[in-house]
C-alpha cells in the first residue's frame, strides 16, 4: 500500500469517527419518552407496582410519579426502585404539591427521589397564590429549594397549568417564575394547558433556551378539552419537538392523559403509538 493510499484510508476512518461523534439533528437523537403515572391514576390507586409493569411492557422508557408517592415508606420506595431496575426503566422526575418544598417535607422528598433515581423534583402546583408578589415568593421558594437539593445531585422544576399564563398585576406568572429563578430550575412545559391558554409553546421554548428539559405531551382541543388523544388536538407537535430538541434542552418527554372514554391502559398505549408516529 502506498503512503498516499494509507493516508487516504486513515483520513476516511477519522472522518467516519468524527461523524459518529457529531451532535444529532432533530429526529435522529433518541430522546426517551416516559409517562406521567397520573395518566393511569385509577390503576395506581389499586396497586402502585402493577401500572409500572404495564407501562414498561408497552414500551415506555420511564415514568414520573405524582403526589401520593410522598406517602410511601422508604421500603416501598426501595421496592419500586428494584422493580424499575428489573424492568430496565427509569424514574425521570416526580410531580409534587408545594408542600414538598417546605422545611418539613423537603428532606423526605430528597430521600425518596434519590432512592427512585429521579433527577427532578417538580412543583406541579404552587397552591393559592395572590398577585405578582405572591408569584415572586414562589420563585424564591424554587430558587432556595434548588440550592437545598443540589448536594443530593437533584434539581427542581415547575410545571405550568393554564393559570400561570393568565396575567396578574400586568405580568404572567410564568414570566415571573422564569425571570426569578436560576437557569438550572427546569420549566416543565405542559403543552395542553399552554394551548388552552392561547400561548404559543414554540415561542416559549425559544424564549427559554436550555430550560425546557421536559415536556408533558398532553393535547387539547376546544371540542373535547383534555379528553383528546395525543396528536388529535390543536398542538403543533412537529414544531414543538423541533424547538425542544434544537433550543429547549429537552432531556425526556412525558405522555400525560387527563381523561378519555377508553380504559387507561388502552389510552396510554395509543398515546405512545401516536407519539412515535408524530416524532418519528
Amino acid at each position: 500500500m502506498s503512503l498516499n493510499s494509507s493516508l487516504s484510508r486513515r483520513s476516511f476512518f477519522a472522518a467516519a469517527g468524527a461523524a459518529a461523534l457529531a451532535p444529532s439533528v432533530f429526529g435522529k437523537k433518541k430522546i426517551p419518552v416516559g409517562i406521567e403515572l397520573y395518566s393511569v391514576r385509577t390503576e395506581m390507586a389499586k396497586n402502585i407496582f402493577e401500572p409500572v409493569k404495564a407501562v414498561a411492557k408497552m414500551g415506555y422508557d420511564g415514568v414520573e410519579f405524582y403526589g401520593p408517592y410522598m406517602s410511601w415508606t422508604i421500603d416501598q420506595a426501595k421496592e419500586m426502585r428494584k422493580l424499575m431496575d428489573d424492568l430496565k426503566i427509569k424514574c425521570y422526575s416526580t410531580h409534587n404539591g408545594s408542600d414538598s418544598f417546605t422545611e418539613a417535607k423537603i428532606s423526605k422528598a430528597i430521600e425518596l427521589n434519590n432512592i427512585l433515581g429521579s433527577k427532578y423534583i417538580v412543583m406541579a402546583s404552587a397552591g393559592r397564590v395572590t398577585g405578582a408578589d405572591g408569584w415572586k415568593k414562589v420563585a424564591e421558594t424554587l430558587s432556595s429549594s434548588a440550592e437545598k437539593v443540589k448536594s443530593a445531585g437533584l434539581k427542581v422544576g415547575f410545571h405550568n397549568h393554564a393559570t400561570e399564563w393568565k396575567p396578574v398585576d400586568g405580568q404572567r406568572p410564568m414570566d415571573i417564575l422564569a425571570k426569578g429563578t436560576p437557569t438550572h430550575v427546569m420549566l416543565q412545559l405542559d403543552i395542553g394547558t399552554t394551548i388552552e391558554a392561547g400561548v404559543d409553546p414554540v415561542e416559549w421554548i425559544k424564549l427559554n433556551p436550555g430550560r425546557i428539559n421536559c415536556i408533558h405531551c398532553k393535547d387539547y382541543s376546544k371540542e373535547k378539552g383534555y379528553k383528546v388523544l395525543l396528536g388529535d388536538g390543536a398542538s403543533p407537535w412537529k414544531e414543538i419537538f423541533k424547538a425542544a430538541e434544537k433550543k429547549g434542552g429537552i432531556e425526556f418527554y412525558l405522555v400525560e392523559q387527563e381523561g378519555y372514554d377508553l380504559p387507561p391502559y388502552e389510552v396510554a398505549e395509543k398515546c405512545l403509538a401516536n407519539f412515535k408516529k408524530l416524532h418519528g
